[in-house]
């Protein structure tokens, strides 16, 4: 292995991995007696493939169009060609530094450069293996395409996909020199130095903490109600806490290190009223903190959740169950120190290794039937996914062909579904293709216990044949159980033995079941495939359906 520096960063290229290269920037972590603890988990920024069903946009972001792609040009048709020992930057495995001349030299369908974080890349050879086509990709030639980027795909492993494609860091201009005031160390206690304390917004959340002689305990204070459904995360490891809380586009984080050793364990107490979170956590020792602990990266900072890297975890797979003949039922458990509470209608990450390629997938959390409870209990924090297992598909046959007991990556929440919009709704309209049902199933169940004010909630459901229908008669059974939801299924193929609805989503179909009561405030979910979405959503709008009545769960 050998090291090659670029003011200030160190490249390490990896000959045994394959010129696998990646830059460290240096003295990013202050607190050294936690380092080794903080490297346990360096979050990795990943995207969902184009083809997901569970991509969260408002609807009227809905994101990259899909190509057509050539044969033999999928993501594993890809893993292999730039394992295929080309050379695939015209540079014969030598790293440069880019000016911005040169760059801008390389914005040509034949020759395109671009730069995403600082780094380099010949996108060249991968403009036929790109869901959004070139057209896509040409916007960024010769250019930086950092913020094109994280405004389309910020969760792309742009370092692993195109690690092969590298050409270098954009060289920076030495910056002129000026006189610095010696900044004021971080605060060790709890309370901020005034001065800081009083810049801050009155609307940001604040935490504090009191102990016992065996426990100690975290409290945040929201500042404003949560939902019951969850917001947060708590990471307990290694004598880190880490405690991330979503309040709606803005994220909320406590890291410390502490003070002192605690179990492995931690337990959580929700007050979704008052916007109140309690963190407890036992002592190993009996003896008495004089402070939290030491702040880490990021620690009391109050940002948007889309600025803020995703945190992965370990988790372990202990069960799987058939809900249909191509889908199956995950549960995984998060580790000891761990608790999850998804937020409904958002989704977490799941990552792994593929052929020496980090593969990442969006997979919307349901609860364990459609009975069960939408939220979940403080410390329950078990994720169920419900997945169709493609054959010739990347990820999907990875994770159908982990035993139990195998471990694989989970971020915490993401999505921009907010609870908010059903407030002063009266009627819910839900429109799902497939498995683009899952966002709905907890949806459903929270409407009906938590949302007083909706008067019906309807579930239209596209499927290709009978058996394909997801929880059919979990459906059927709440419907009757509850009379302000119905479900209707609607099938693609013929059967002599269906004699429900047929056919495929049309304007006159929708203008016949999505019917609009005098002075109806209505609210209208779409997921499914990208084609379904987008044709679903263009008919609503025809049906007078407006912006503000309309979300897509974009995949």
């Amino acid at each position: 292995m050998c090291l090659l520096f670029f003011q200030g960063f160190s490249l390490r290229w990896d000959i045994v991995s394959g010129a696998r290269a990646s830059f460290i920037n240096k003295g990013l972590v202050r607190n050294w007696d936690c380092l080794h603890n903080i490297m346990l988990n360096i979050p990795t920024q990943s995207f969902p493939s184009s083809s997901s069903q569970q991509r969260v946009s408002s609807s009227a972001q809905s994101g990259r169009n899909k190509v057509a792609l050539k044969p033999g040009h999928s993501l594993m048709d890809w893993i292999r060609f730039a394992k295929s020992a080309k050379d695939l930057t015209g540079l014969r495995g030598r790293l440069i530094e880019v000016t911005q001349e040169q760059l801008q030299k390389h914005n040509t369908r034949e020759d395109c450069w671009t730069c995403i974080q600082g780094l380099v890349y010949n996108v060249t050879p991968y403009m036929d293996y790109h869901p959004g086509g070139e057209e896509e990709l040409m916007k960024a030639a010769g250019i930086d395409g950092t913020e094109l980027f994280n405004q389309v795909h910020r969760w792309v492993n742009y370092e692993s996909m195109l690690k092969e494609c590298l050409v270098g860091r954009m060289a920076t201009k030495a910056a002129p020199a000026v006189k610095v005031a010696t900044p004021t160390p971080p605060p060790t206690g709890l309370a901020p130095p005034a001065a800081v304390a009083a810049l801050k917004n009155d609307s940001q959340p604040r935490y504090d903490w009191f102990q016992t002689d065996t426990t100690v305990h975290l409290i945040v204070y929201a500042k404003r109600k949560i939902p019951s459904s969850g917001c947060m995360t708590v990471d307990l490891q290694a004598g880190v806490l880490r405690v991330e809380v979503l309040l709606g586009k803005m994220s909320y984080m406590v890291h410390l290190c502490l003070t002192d050793e605690v179990k492995e364990t931690v337990a959580v107490h929700t007050a979704s009223s008052v916007g109140k979170i309690q963190v407890t956590m036992h002592k190993q020792n009996k003896e008495k903190w004089k402070s939290l602990g030491q702040p880490l990266e990021f620690h009391n900072t109050f940002i948007c959740k889309k600025d803020r890297a995703l945190y992965y975890r370990d988790c372990t797979l202990v069960s799987k169950a058939d809900v249909n003949h191509n889908t199956q039922l995950f549960r995984l458990q998060c580790p000891r120190g761990t608790v999850i509470h998804v937020p409904v209608g958002q989704h977490v990450y799941l990552k792994a290794l593929i052929q020496d390629t980090e593969v990442v997938r969006p997979y919307t959390p349901v609860d364990q039937t459609l009975a069960a409870a939408s939220h979940q209990s403080s410390q329950e924090s078990d994720l169920y996914l419900m997945v169709k297992v493609y054959p010739d598909g990347v990820f999907t046959p990875y994770l159908n062909n982990l035993q139990i007991g195998g471990h694989i990556s989970v971020s915490g929440p993401e999505g921009t579904f907010s609870l908010r919009r059903l407030r002063d709704i009266t009627n819910l309209y839900l429109l799902a293709a497939g498995t683009g049902f899952t966002p709905m199933a907890r949806l459903i169940r929270l409407a009906l216990q938590e949302v007083d004010t909706i008067r019906q909630i309807k579930l239209l459901f596209f499927n290709q044949r009978k058996e394909d229908i997801l929880w059919h008669n979990q459906l059927d059974e709440l419907a009757t159980q509850d009379k302000r939801f119905q479900v209707e299924y609607i099938l693609s193929e013929l059967s002599d033995s269906w004699t429900g609805r047929t056919g495929r989503v049309n304007k006159t179909m929708l203008n016949e079941l999505l019917i609009r009561p005098d002075e109806a405030r209505c609210y209208v979910c779409v997921c499914g495939p990208s084609a379904f979405t987008e044709l679903t959503i263009g008919l609503l709008k025809q049906l007078d359906f407006s912006e503000d009545e309309l979300h897509t769960f974009q995949g």
